[in-house]
């Protein structure tokens, strides 16, 4: 790899390893395992996809195929396709040196094109995401008939990932990156401003991974729970002092098999773009966030 690939794999690899390191409910973390997955597995999976991640000139349906393909032959499972979906954009438009990350990013989702989406099915068909069913139009296990922006277009009602393709990261710009640069200065430990960013998404709209495995019923329940955890940690004095209530309730999410892995995804992309950020020059607004108790 050259230096820029050497830069942008590196804050491939620190997204997912950071993700992995806050406490998150129902998701597979350092703390408690879940959904028959173990950390190892997705720091290898980071490790095995980040060299065609960060593949400079690549197209994003290569990036995305080469990505799955190494993270199946290093682990034997799907662990990171949604990571894999949203990251491989922004290692492309990290390369544009004449324009803003979510500029340049804009123009490489205008660009994609049937073989970006051909790539990307027979990637997705390959990584076999529980709950994937078949589609009446645009199906992974189907010739791709419409460009990859196009495809998402069409999933993106039902589909979180799908959608950023389709508003330009929408979710990471407008609330992931804000929730992080206020976070950040707030908590001496990452591990807590990760799991802000992780609480911020899953509170917002419905998983649409638990949707997909369940229903939205089950997703929006979900939702309605994590606003109550997002306002009480934002509001402890510490986080610790509720870190036990966020494992009890990390244990009965697993316990029923539901796993906020779109929430997940979007928190690794948040922290990708973050580094790439930084890499760049570029600094992120901060958001509103709720006090904690001892705010003024």
């Amino acid at each position: 790899m050259n230096s820029c690939e050497d830069r942008v794999a590196a804050a491939y690899i620190e997204a997912c390893l950071a993700e992995l390191d806050a406490p998150k409910p129902g998701n597979v973390h350092r703390f408690a395992p879940g959904h028959r997955m173990e950390v190892a597995d997705f720091v290898r999976s980071a490790e095995a996809s980040a060299a065609p991640i960060a593949a400079t000139g690549a197209r994003i349906g290569t990036r995305v195929r080469t990505a799955v393909d190494a993270t199946l032959k290093a682990v034997g499972q799907n662990t990171n396709l949604g990571i894999i979906l949203l990251c491989a954009p922004l290692a492309a438009a990290a390369e544009a040196e004449d324009a803003p990350l979510r500029p340049a990013l804009a123009g490489v989702l205008d660009r994609l094109d049937r073989v970006d989406a051909a790539d990307v099915f027979s990637a997705i068909a390959a990584a076999n995401p529980g709950g994937l069913g078949r589609a009446s139009r645009h199906d992974v296990n189907a010739p791709a008939a419409a460009t990859l922006r196009e495809a998402m277009a069409e999933a993106a009602g039902r589909d979180r990932i799908a959608w950023q393709y389709v508003t330009t990261y929408d979710d990471v710009f407008s609330l992931g990156l804000p929730v992080l640069a206020t976070a950040r200065p707030r908590y001496s430990d990452a591990r807590w401003s990760t799991l802000a960013v992780y609480l911020a998404f899953l509170a917002a709209t419905p998983d649409t991974h638990i949707a997909r495995k369940f229903d939205l019923g089950a997703a929006e329940a979900v939702r309605r729970e994590a606003v109550h955890w997002r306002d009480a940690f934002a509001a402890a004095r510490d986080p610790e002092a509720i870190a036990d209530s966020l494992r009890g309730w990390d244990g009965a999410l697993k316990s029923r098999g539901i796993n906020p892995g779109t929430s997940a995804d979007l928190t690794v992309a948040t922290l990708f773009a973050s580094g790439l950020g930084t890499i760049r020059g570029e600094k992120y607004p901060a958001a509103i966030l709720p006090l904690r108790a001892n705010d003024d």
